[in-house]
């Protein structure tokens, strides 16, 4: 399901990056503003993760889709060390898978010197700007997921702010460094586009901005606050991971029922 997850994720990946950005598209000669087609194309992969995190298979595998991503909850103790191994060889599989199929199916428009397999890479400022860049996109993203969905009220908005941090993202710090966030969506399309300037930053930056998040939720919260791995958790779908999320929705009923004596 994650391989599966993350192979979706990059073929919708590719087809808009061919859609906004190939010259010889429809959507760009009618898009002509960079701005526009970069919100635009923020606003898609927003929307292809929502679709993903809320699918059967998004429900049951918790969707991280993204190794800096289990590697945080394998920190906080919620994924068990061979889930968390076959989860990141997962997610890597997929995003090559995913860049392949298009690669077959699109030919001359996904290998483009411009959509070159929607590689991240490094923008004009420097692989030091990127770096930094992807390093705090990471972090607010994962302090983001780490506060909503270990909250009783706000856990079910979580997919939605995730999204639209992602499409936030895309459309004002693209420019910065590609906008990864994650080391298996870059080498997939990094190995495609043969274009390995600057990769390396994608495996240190994600993981580490994501990992400090994690610390500075445990230090304010702790570690037990964190109730389990998954985006979306409110599903029939049965759940793999350490999980305590009934705990979380047993206190928010015991609250709610509470406040209702009270008034």
């Amino acid at each position: 399901m994650e391989a599966a997850e993350l192979g979706l994720f990059m073929i919708s990946a590719c087809l808009f990056s061919v859609l906004l950005g190939y010259a010889g598209s429809p959507v760009w000669r009618a898009v002509p503003d960079p701005f526009v087609r970069r919100l635009l194309g923020g606003l898609a992969m927003a929307a292809t993760a929502l679709a993903i995190i809320y699918s059967r298979w998004g429900k049951r595998s918790g969707a991280h889709m993204n190794p800096a991503l289990t590697l945080i909850f394998l920190r906080l103790k919620k994924v068990e060390a061979p889930d968390a191994f076959f989860y990141v060889l997962a997610q890597f599989l997929g995003g090559i898978g995913g860049v392949a199929i298009w690669s077959l199916l699109l030919g001359m428009a996904v290998s483009d010197r411009v959509v070159r397999f929607a590689a991240t890479q490094p923008g004009p400022s420097g692989w030091k700007e990127a770096f930094v860049a992807e390093a705090i996109i990471s972090f607010f993203l994962a302090l983001t997921v780490l506060s909503l969905s270990n909250s009783r009220k706000f856990s079910r908005c979580t997919p939605i702010f995730a999204a639209a941090l992602i499409a936030s993202y895309i459309t004002f710090e693209s420019p910065i460094s590609g906008m990864s966030m994650n080391p298996a969506r870059s080498l997939g399309s990094a190995l495609f586009a043969n274009s390995f300037e600057g990769l390396w930053l994608y495996f240190v930056a994600p993981p580490l901005g994501m990992l400090l998040a994690a610390e500075l939720f445990v230090a304010v919260r702790s570690e037990r606050a964190v109730h389990c791995a998954k985006f979306h958790h409110n599903n029939s779908e049965p759940c793999i991971f350490r999980c305590t999320y009934g705990e979380l929705m047993t206190v928010q009923a015991t609250t709610s029922r509470k406040q209702g004596t009270t008034s």
